[in-house]
């Protein structure tokens, strides 16, 4: 099949959590022997933080952040057999969506694939003017990153004649253990953007236990902190570059994963950082949400905590052996049950009976 995709950007990961996830998945679906279009905005600087160089295995498409730009992209999709609108591309959102369904060719499966559908959801259940909501019944199907039941349900309610999460994974050729980078050393490490919905979560998780913990290093990595009050023992690491990931992952004793309040509180949502860290081997320490044990067993394969002061109590009590034989466990299950290459296989075989999916109730 031939796929075109509007996303946030395949080739930054700048203001761009979801590229992690662009990259394994279409990757996979590219191995499978699919062609990949991949359509991004020249937008957010993130042309200027490239991450890489266009792959191989995707033809990159950048177009000018304007209507001249998407009406570009619009004509480079006109012959795929499956054309997908990712939420959040940033800008010109409103108008792709509505655009890929008005110029639905008779051949064509038109897909709207959310990463970050707890967002979405709420966004729409706040106002029955929102653009999305008379959409939502005419695209072939709904796709998401996570969510689960939650957001199946959620779905549903707005007209969706199918909704199926892709989780996110792990490609094990991109993240996998590396030697230690000393500038990364840490007794905990947390990588993410500063966002509204996940600002007051760090602070307690992560911030909240490096206060508790004065004696310990803290380590954090992402845009947007510069700013960001924090306790004498945090080192703000500022952007890390997709490249620096493993070393990222593997050189602290254990690294923080805290998600998103709404992806929290809808459950079953395991971020991308999660699966980078597990395929390098990582002791992961995660907030707790629903579903987790989906995904990662916890006490055996990841660590769960309440809130900042069961973080420290972590960092206090598992030593660096601990932390080997959980991040050894976790790379194993991830290995076996979570890799792109099984999410693509689950896209395939929906896709395959794509003549069935307009009569999808």
């Amino acid at each position: 099949m031939r796929f075109a995709f509007f996303g946030s950007s395949l080739v930054s990961a700048y203001w761009n959590g979801a590229a992690t996830y662009y990259r394994g998945l279409l990757k996979a679906l590219a191995e499978r022997g699919h062609e990949i279009l991949f359509c991004e905005p020249d937008a957010f600087g993130r042309q200027a933080h490239r991450d890489i160089d266009d792959p191989a295995w995707s033809q990159v498409f950048v177009f000018s952040a304007d209507r001249t730009g998407m009406e570009g992209a619009l004509g480079a999709a006109r012959d795929a057999d499956v054309v997908v609108k990712f939420s959040g591309v940033g800008v010109l959102d409103a108008e792709l969506e509505q655009s890929v369904l008005a110029r639905r060719a008779p051949h064509q499966t038109i897909l709207f694939w959310d990463v970050d559908a707890p967002a979405t959801l709420d966004r729409m259940s706040a106002s029955a003017d929102d653009h999305l909501r008379p959409l939502i019944s005419r695209f072939d199907a709904v796709f998401t990153y996570g969510g689960g039941d939650a957001v199946v349900r959620s779905y549903g309610k707005f007209g969706a004649r199918l909704c199926i999460p892709i989780y996110n994974a792990l490609d094990p050729a991109t993240h996998h253990p590396v030697a230690p980078g000393p500038q990364f050393e840490a007794d905990l490490a947390f990588l993410g953007n500063r966002l509204p919905d996940r600002e007051g979560r760090v602070e307690e998780f992560f911030l909240g236990a490096a206060a508790r913990l004065p004696q310990q290093r803290f380590l954090i990595g992402g845009n947007g902190w510069h700013d960001k009050p924090m306790p004498p023992n945090v080192i703000n690491a500022g952007h890390v570059y997709t490249r620096d990931h493993n070393a990222f992952n593997c050189t602290p004793r254990a690294v923080l994963n805290v998600n998103r309040e709404s992806m929290a509180r809808y459950g079953a949502s395991p971020p991308t950082r999660i699966f980078e860290a597990a395929g390098a081997g990582a002791c992961i320490v995660s907030d707790a949400w629903t579903g987790i044990e989906q995904f990662l067993e916890p006490d055996k394969e990841i660590l769960v905590a309440s809130d900042g002061a069961e973080v420290a109590a972590y960092v206090q009590a598992v030593d660096r052996n601990r932390a080997r034989e959980i991040g050894e466990a976790a790379r194993k299950r991830v290995l076996a049950e979570h890799t792109y290459g099984l999410r693509a296989a689950e896209v395939e075989s929906v896709l395959e009976g794509r003549s069935q999916l307009r009569e999808a109730v």
